[in-house]
């Protein structure tokens, strides 16, 4: 088994290594360019985000689809991931990551206008999409459709459910004393309540999740940065100038080059708000949009929350913290750094760290749900439905009470190869995206509707 692992782990490395990151983030420039930087266009894309199109074709609201991206997208990720590029590539890093986050918003876009260009409804009549539709019907390549819908079938088992239920058991046991068993039954039943309804059920329940738990734990980084309100400007020079320049090792830091900087801060950029790997515009496919420019700029916003907000805001309380107490923040690991920033906050400070992390694991636990169910029904069918949402809360309670190395790593080996087919997409069908902003945005017809019939499909 070790002997696997650690296969299973050199193929990891590969897959997220440097040609994946060069991949992603050339993507992300390429349609930056390509869309006319369609980061400018963020505030309509926040206002679309809170009016409803309800005259529009779709199963859940564009805000249900927003937040069900966003429950998967806003994870463990944001907080500790953000933590752990710190202690591996210095402060400069977080603006990387940052930088990551900008760009990454126009694939996003892309993303999304894709998945509603080729969506279309099954046999119940639901609405389904996302990357496997768009090669399939757009650029005529469903094997692509078919390997997609593979890679995410299975991965979603381990990054987007064990892996988070082991998480949630092993923070209830270390704070609450709860045993693992408990919180797995717990658990269980409260993720079988929310997904046994489908995607509206799920839209649902998130649409008020998501605001609270990224509200919450907001709240607390700006508590922290009040209490390090004299360190905020030495954090900001001492980010933005270790970015291009080697960070010495002492004053709580450890040392990193600009290339350990961009690489770990570009690399937990793209984990954090997936932007390229194809998972999100599943959940935009389902919208309730009159055209795919609309959705498209819905979901896009979805990064300015998760890397632009969420990401920075952990980033500056990790180094406003190491600035203010650098000999005890001295030597920790991402995990630890994290945990040592919040004990700022007398008492409630864990607390608030603790409610953060479970509620962002669960959120992604809900979320990639979808994902996986709609990627077994392109596979094989709404007969999948049933089997998979029964499969699915079993791991949960399965991901409570055991801890597998090698699940961890092969789901985040076939993570990353879902975004091989999803660029090939993007790259192929770039004229598409400028045609339909052209079309709805460029044009100024936001109120237009499309003209495409939406075909269903006998699965």
């Amino acid at each position: 088994m070790e002997a696997i692992n650690n296969f299973v782990s050199t193929i990891n490395g590969f897959v997220w290594g440097p040609v994946m990151l060069v991949l992603l983030f050339g993507t992300h420039v390429f349609l930056t360019i390509r869309t006319r930087f369609v980061q400018r266009y963020i505030g309509k894309a926040i206002k679309l985000s809170v009016t409803p199109d309800n005259e529009a074709e779709g199963d859940v609201s564009g805000f249900g689809a927003l937040a069900t991206a966003l429950a998967a997208t806003i994870g463990t990720g944001n907080i500790v991931g953000v933590a752990t590029a710190v202690a591996l590539g210095g402060p400069g890093a977080i603006l990387w990551c940052w930088l990551t986050g900008l760009f990454g918003i126009a694939t996003k876009y892309g993303e999304a206008l894709l998945a509603i260009k080729y969506r279309v409804k099954d046999k119940t009549g639901a609405m389904v999409g996302g990357p496997m539709y768009a090669l399939e019907r757009g650029l005529g390549q469903k094997w692509l459709g078919i390997l997609f819908a593979i890679f995410a079938g299975i991965a979603c088992f381990g990054i987007g459910n064990m892996t988070q239920a082991n998480s949630i058991a092993t923070m209830v046991d270390a704070n609450f004393g709860v045993p693992s068993w408990i919180t797995g039954i717990v658990l269980t039943i409260a993720t079988a309540l929310v997904i046994l309804g489908g995607v509206k059920s799920i839209a649902k329940f998130c649409e008020k999740l998501v605001p609270f738990m990224a509200g919450f734990y907001i709240l607390g980084c700006v508590v922290i940065l009040v209490i390090n309100a004299s360190f905020i400007g030495a954090a900001l020079k001492t980010i933005v100038v270790s970015a291009f320049t080697p960070t010495a090792a002492g004053g709580g830091f450890v040392g990193a080059s600009v290339m350990m900087a961009i690489r770990f801060g570009i690399a937990r950029g793209l984990f954090t708000n997936e932007s390229g790997l194809g998972s999100a515009p599943i959940a935009d496919a389902a919208a309730m949009t009159r055209n795919p420019v609309r959705q498209a700029l819905i979901s896009m916003s979805g990064v300015f929350w998760d890397t632009i907000v969420v990401c920075a805001l952990t980033g500056l309380v990790l180094v406003t913290s190491i600035l203010k107490n650098p000999e005890g923040m001295a030597g920790l690991n991402g995990g630890m750094l994290t945990t040592a920033a919040f004990d700022t906050i007398p008492v409630v400070g864990p607390i608030v760290l603790t409610i953060g992390l479970i509620t962002f694991a669960w959120s992604t636990i809900l979320g990639w749900s979808y994902y996986g169910e709609r990627s077994w029904v392109y596979l094989v069918g709404t007969k999948a439905i049933k089997p998979f949402r029964f499969a699915w809360v079993v791991v949960v309670f399965l991901g409570c009470v055991t801890a597998l190395d090698l699940v961890w790593n092969v789901a985040d080996t076939l993570n990353a190869m879902m975004a091989f087919p999803n660029l090939v997409a993007l790259l192929g069908l770039s004229g598409v995206i400028v045609t339909e902003t052209k079309k709805y945005l460029w044009d100024d017809n936001m109120d237009g509707w499309s003209t495409d019939a939406i075909p269903t499909v006998n699965k």
